[in-house]
Parts: structure tokens; C-alpha cells; sequence
């Protein structure tokens, strides 16, 4: 890491806010988007403003959000931090399968190589699926370990800089350590959902990126404790921001290893959440 407004992304040094694709597909990560000129200019506005680190999957859309990054930014800068994930699919009725076998893991692998038209991705998330298709499984020791045999196999051709974990519990993180580097890891985490706490803490201890996803609450549930708290509503109010800011630079703030990857399909809320940096917030803030 370099100072507090960017953090190491395997050999990237990337700025702390970067931009999430999920939302660009059409509703749920699925489909064509609703407006294809709005998703190219989202894409090519965030490059505008500093963006370097792009967080996609061939599982949205499918292929959808890889499709329009390709068309919006390439040829892609070259501080630009490409990073995907592997380990699902999505059937026809948009349902989000796993796909967690090592060929399945390499197939989805050489799958978004070529639909991004690179060959070579900064970082390649591990996506590892639980019983219920959300929460971080339980160790499976047989199948993780020829996981990550896939994954580092992957890097040591050239196709992926750094191997990545999504969804994980902090038993994956230490027996992937006891085998190999590890830049990043993609967990749920927000002010409301602390449950990847174990293993942000040793992402701290490690110095490895922690990359939150639903910052903002789950985009799939109905209610969203973290928009509506009390606490975050009435900052919002003080500061004359919105509650998504506020709850952004909450998570921001919470590690300086905390890469946010903010997504959206509008421009105007592109620039709401690139924004967030520079908010102070109250020192006896208490959430």
C-alpha cells in the first residue's frame, strides 16, 4: 500500500473506490441492461474520474457485464485492475447455480479471458458456494484444495496475477495461506451484516485487499437495514448526504485494506459514490 487513498491489488496499486458491474446487466444481474448507452457511459465516466479497479463476473448477465466493459474501455488503460470471479453459473431462469469443480473453475476462467479480450486478469476471485447458494460454506478440505490447485495453476501460466476468495469463511483463508499468496478477498460485509469480521481481521494481519460486497445491503432483499438505520439516515441529514454515501464511507473507514467496489447503472450515482472519500464523519460516530 502507498498511503491511505489506495491499497495493493496483487502487483496493482489501486485507489480505494473502485467500481462493481453487477448492476449493469439487466434486473438481478440478468439479461441485456435496460439502457446499453447509459451502461457504456457509466463505464467510461468511472475511467474519467480515476477509477483503476473494476470488479466483474462472466455470471452476470451472463457475459453481459464483460461484453460492455470490453466495448466501453477497450483497449483498457494500463493501471486499469481487471479483477473477476469463478465457481458459478446461471441457468435460464436466472437462478445462481455452483459450478465448483476445477474444470468448471478453468473453463469460467478461459470463458472471461475472452469475453474481457485480455489475456491476463489482476486478480481472479475463488467464488465458494454455501449450502443455502449465499453464506460462506463449510469447509470442503478435498475440494478446496484442488480449487485452489486450479487457481494457482492459473496464475503460474500467466493467466491471472493474483488469486482471489469470495464468500468464505476465515478457516478457507488460513488454508489457502498455508499454500499460496492471496490478494484479495470478497465477503458480504456491512454495518448491518458484521459476520466476515474473523476474516477481515486477518486480512488486516495479512495485509491482503478486503473487498466488501453489499455495502450497501443485499440488492436481491426486501428490507435494507443499512440505507435505513437511524444513525446513517441522520448523518446523512447533518452532512447533506445521502444515506448510501454515508454508509459507504462507514465501510471505507472501517480497515485501511477496504477496497469499495460500488455499483451502479447510473452516472449520477457513479459520481455520488466516487464522492464518498473525502466525507469526515463524526468522531463519536457509534454504529
Amino acid at each position: 500500500m502507498s498511503d491511505s487513498t489506495t491499497y495493493s491489488l496483487g502487483p496493482f496499486t489501486v485507489g480505494r473506490i473502485g467500481f462493481g458491474a453487477m448492476q449493469l446487466p439487466g434486473p438481478g444481474a440478468f439479461g441485456p441492461p435496460r439502457d446499453h448507452d447509459q451502461a457504456i457511459a457509466v463505464l467510461r465516466r468511472a475511467v474519467e474520474l480515476g477509477v483503476d479497479h473494476i470488479d466483474t463476473a462472466q455470471i452476470y448477465g451472463p457475459k453481459v457485464a464483460n461484453e460492455l466493459i470490453r466495448e466501453a474501455l477497450h483497449p483498457y488503460p494500463q493501471n486499469l485492475a481487471l479483477v473477476s470471479k469463478v465457481g458459478g453459473r446461471r441457468d435460464d431462469q436466472a437462478n445462481w447455480l455452483p459450478a465448483q469443480e476445477p474444470d468448471d473453475l478453468r473453463r469460467d476462467l478461459e470463458e472471461n479471458l475472452r469475453t474481457l479480450g485480455v489475456e491476463r486478469l489482476a486478480a481472479v476471485n475463488l467464488r465458494v458456494f454455501g449450502a443455502d447458494g449465499v453464506g460462506p460454506a463449510e469447509v470442503n478440505r478435498d475440494l478446496f484444495e484442488r480449487q485452489l490447485d486450479t487457481m494457482i495453476a492459473a496464475r503460474d501460466e500467466g493467466l491471472i496475477a493474483g488469486i482471489g476468495l469470495s464468500n468464505i469463511s476465515r478457516e478457507h483463508l488460513e488454508i489457502a495461506l498455508d499454500r499460496t499468496e492471496i490478494v484479495c478477498v470478497q465477503n458480504a460485509y456491512n454495518l448491518a451484516d458484521r459476520t466476515s469480521q474473523p476474516v477481515l481481521d486477518l486480512c488486516v494481519e495479512r495485509d491482503i485487499a478486503f473487498v466488501p460486497f453489499f455495502p450497501l445491503g443485499s440488492a436481491f432483499a426486501p428490507d435494507n437495514p443499512v440505507l435505513g438505520h437511524p444513525t446513517i439516515r441522520r448523518v446523512a441529514t447533518d452532512l447533506g448526504r445521502t444515506p448510501a454515501q454515508i454508509a459507504l464511507a462507514w465501510t471505507l473507514n472501517v480497515a485501511p485494506n477496504v477496497l469499495l467496489i460500488p455499483g451502479t447503472s447510473s452516472v449520477a450515482h457513479l459520481e455520488e459514490n466516487l464522492a464518498v472519500a473525502d466525507i469526515e464523519l463524526p468522531a463519536d460516530l457509534d454504529i
